[in-house]
């Protein structure tokens, strides 16, 4: 397989109505991905303790539901090795609608699923199994996404191609911020009853427009050449570890701070906030969606710098930034005022996961050749979801009932996977300038 290799000037552009609809394809995956995954994030803080698993302290709910929240992580991998083979031996296309299809039939049943009064203790093991099921769906879902746009893209804008995709996080959790917002408001009763459920169902909306327009793309130039060139590999996982091994580690370690920083302000610090900070929840909720609409725009801004000076100075700007602000965030939460909460949430979320994950497509991409490349990206981002993000909502809390309530431990468990992540960007080669095809 031939290495990925720097190239000078600036390789041709695909024709342009195939790269927006690539763009497009990528982008409408991935708010339906991250919709359906902030979705059960902010559930699992608000509603899944006390209609799953009832017969528990609120405390120990909660817990139970961060998890089932953390369940998912598990099959993710899964999904990485099984979609990354179908993505780099079928196709980009094949394996972006079977993900679309698997995520948002399994968004859906969870709105459809019986409570713990009504079927016991089957309720939680089917919402284990939806959420697994969920996991293996997302695990191939944003490699996919992103290479769809990225393979369609010119040598010198992969940073800001890449980053439209990643502009469906922001939008997920937006959206659902805003759906559960709304829901919220209705009566207690009401709200657990039936209101919780609309947000699930709504996505069905999202899974009609992700498969609509994934039947309307075209395969990507860089997999048909590789396909062409008889480039792929046979196994592209055993592949991959054959001649990434240092790459998948260093993908890895890169994106854990994004990982651990992202799910300690919004799973652990949605309920961290209301339960010990003693936080309104619509403060907590309306920070989010000032945060989100902020992001969207920073993204794309932030992908066109990497264009301009590389991935590895705009990426550890990220990591140091929230690895030093996370030692404020609680205390501008704890501060009373409503605009300093609402700064620290822009700040964490908009600002330093942001740097970081405008670019994870487009950096992590390049460090692959393209007959592993789908496997690459899917594998090193999973990994880093599941040795990070999965525990770490649990991590944090266990922390925190160590500490008495006190948020420092947790601080320090930030900082100190910053610095895992600091380091290993530092050791990766700068790719702004290679050529993926």
């Amino acid at each position: 397989m031939a290495q990925v290799q720097a190239c000078p000037g600036t390789t041709p552009a695909a024709p342009g109505r195939d790269m927006q609809r690539a763009a497009m394809a990528g982008f409408v995956g991935s708010l339906m991905e991250w919709y359906d995954f902030f979705l059960f994030g902010t559930a699992s803080a608000l509603v899944f303790g006390k209609l799953f698993f009832p017969a528990s302290s609120p405390e120990a709910g909660t817990l139970a539901a961060f998890a089932t929240f953390a369940v998912g992580f598990i099959s993710r991998p899964i999904g990485a090795v099984l979609f990354g083979h179908v993505g780099d031996r079928v196709g980009r296309k094949t394996a972006l609608l079977a993900t679309a299809l698997i995520m948002g039939l399994g968004t859906l049943a969870i709105g459809l699923l019986p409570t713990y009064d009504s079927i016991g203790v089957w309720a939680p093991v089917l919402l284990v199994l939806l959420r697994l099921l969920q996991g293996l769906g997302i695990g191939g879902e944003w490699g996919g996404a992103s290479l769809v746009a990225l393979e369609h893209a010119p040598t010198g804008r992969r940073g800001f191609i890449g980053s439209l995709p990643q502009m469906g996080s922001p939008m997920g959790l937006l959206l659902s911020t805003l759906v559960f917002a709304v829901v919220s408001r209705m009566e207690p009763e009401n709200f657990l009853a039936w209101g919780w459920r609309v947000p699930f169902l709504l996505s069905a909306v999202f899974l009609v427009a992700a498969v609509y327009i994934r039947l309307a793309i075209a395969e990507t130039p860089a997999f048909l050449k590789a396909k062409a060139s008889g480039e792929q590999a046979a196994i592209p996982i055993v592949a991959l570890f054959r001649r990434h091994p240092k790459n998948i580690a260093l993908a890895t370690g890169a994106r854990l701070a994004d990982a651990v920083v992202f799910n300690v302000i919004n799973v652990f610090g949605i309920a961290y906030a209301a339960n010990t900070l003693h936080v309104e929840r619509g403060t907590m909720l309306s920070g989010f969606v000032i945060a989100s609409a902020v992001e969207v725009g920073i993204l794309p801004l932030v992908g066109l710098l990497s264009d301009r000076v590389g991935r590895r100075p705009v990426y550890l700007a990220g990591v140091l930034l929230s690895g030093s602000f996370i030692f404020a965030y609680f205390p501008l939460l704890a501060s009373g005022s409503m605009r300093l909460a609402w700064f620290a949430i822009v700040m964490a979320l908009a600002v330093g996961t942001g740097l970081m994950f405008a670019i994870q497509s487009s950096f992590f991409s390049e460090l692959f050749g393209t007959g592993v490349r789908y496997t690459g990206i899917s594998i090193g981002y999973q990994l880093s979801a599941l040795i990070g993000g999965a525990p770490t909502p649990l991590i944090a809390s266990a922390l925190v009932l160590w500490a008495g309530g006190a948020w420092w431990p947790v601080a320090v468990y930030v900082a100190a996977v910053c610095a895992l992540s600091a380091v290993c960007v530092w050791l990766a080669a700068e790719t702004h300038g290679s050529d993926l095809a």
